[in-house]
């Protein structure tokens, strides 16, 4: 099945087996992890539960979407802007250049189109009316990260992508031409050709893996990019550790921190986040203004489907920290936030407080799109 990828061989094997992350037949995480952060009183979930989840694990109906397109035709006045289009899929404009996160365009997270956790409703644009982007960041080769349909659609495309070790494989059988693909190791860094970015690599607490016999084949990292002016830090998926105060001081200050926040459990501790460790991991970044993202898009766990954000939301006060927490497609400049709305309630099945959570009217140049667009591909 072409959608499971590609193993590395020759050269990029041999470059992944000098790395010091490598364990003998896979990578490994390294890095310190906070005691505590695992449960391990709590059982781990069943197939039978992912399968056959409770009603929460759903919105009631399509979350509202944004056009942002006539916004991207304005540059951003603060010379940082960040439009979340699902998942963690973030169009990040820094310094007058274009990033594109994780990019995930595909209907199912999973290699086939027939069975798999399932969109909860389409992106707000489609792929080929995204502006013109300078680099794809890729973290790791997880189905909700490094999307087959998707990476097929930008094979004719001269954008260059930025990824962990090991990774190029993947994209190469896809048909990424080998020059456009740049693989890093935790620590280092790349400079994007023909732009002012540097991109760099940054542990993260994670694994890897498409297939049965795959697992750790490659590496999984956090992002960090840097402008003139702005940097940026993307957590791809990861657990809490102390390795967060050392990217603060290896690459920031950061100007925006966009943290995974949702598929957690208890059992989990140590390879997601989830809100409440967010909010200590951003801590450890430096406080910066905190986008959320790994939510909204897939039931990947059995937590309901919203209790992410509002954990998030009745935490963040207590630690002082600023949300910056658009809907989807909605373009946002962290230095402009000063307040977050729950446009996400009208979704949620069952009762929620207060009266006034209805989402905020779209500007006059944000176009909400259909809610009910069916999704063709994948």
């Amino acid at each position: 099945m072409k959608s499971l990828g590609q193993r590395a061989q020759g050269l990029r094997l041999e470059r992944m087996q000098s790395s010091p992350l490598w364990a003998g037949e896979g990578f490994r995480n390294r890095h310190p992890v906070l005691p505590g952060l695992r449960d391990a009183t709590a059982p781990r979930p069943s197939l039978s539960e992912f399968l056959c989840g409770g009603p929460r694990r759903t919105p009631s109906g399509p979350l509202p979407l944004l056009d942002p397109r006539t916004t991207w035709q304005r540059p951003a006045d603060t010379g940082l802007r960040a439009t979340w289009l699902g998942h963690s899929t973030v169009l990040i404009e820094i310094d007058g250049w274009r990033v594109l996160t994780d990019p995930v365009w595909g209907a199912r997270a999973s290699p086939t189109r027939l069975a798999g956790p399932k969109r909860f409703q389409p992106v707000p644009v489609s792929l080929a009316a995204l502006p013109e982007v300078d680099v794809v960041l890729i973290s790791h080769d997880h189905y909700d990260h490094l999307c087959h349909p998707t990476i097929r659609a930008l094979r004719n495309s001269p954008v260059p992508f930025v990824t962990s070790l090991g990774v190029g494989a993947h994209l190469e059988a896809w048909g990424i031409a080998p020059e456009r693909i740049t693989e890093l190791d935790w620590w280092q860094n790349h400079t994007v050709p023909g732009t002012g970015l540097q991109i760099s690599a940054a542990p993260s607490q994670h694994f890897s893996g498409r297939g049965l016999k795959d697992r750790n084949a490659t590496l999984w990292s956090s992002l960090v990019v840097r402008g003139d002016r702005h940097a940026v830090f993307f957590s791809g998926d990861t657990g809490l550790t102390t390795e967060y105060a050392r990217i603060r001081e290896h690459f920031g200050p950061f100007d925006l921190a966009m943290l995974e926040v949702g598929a957690f459990h208890p059992s989990w501790g140590d390879i997601h986040l989830g809100p409440a460790n967010a909010l200590k991991a951003l801590a450890l970044l430096g406080h910066p203004p905190l986008l959320p993202i790994h939510w909204g898009t897939f039931s990947l766990a059995l937590h309901d489907w919203d209790e992410p954000v509002e954990t998030l939301l009745a935490l963040a006060p207590q630690q002082s920290a600023r949300l910056v927490m658009p809907r989807l497609g909605e373009p946002a400049q962290p230095a402009r936030v000063d307040a977050v709305l729950p446009w996400w309630r009208p979704m949620a099945a069952g009762p929620r407080p207060p009266a006034n959570t209805s989402p905020p009217p779209p500007s006059a140049n944000e176009r909400p799109l259909p809610a009910s667009v069916p999704w063709p591909l994948d």
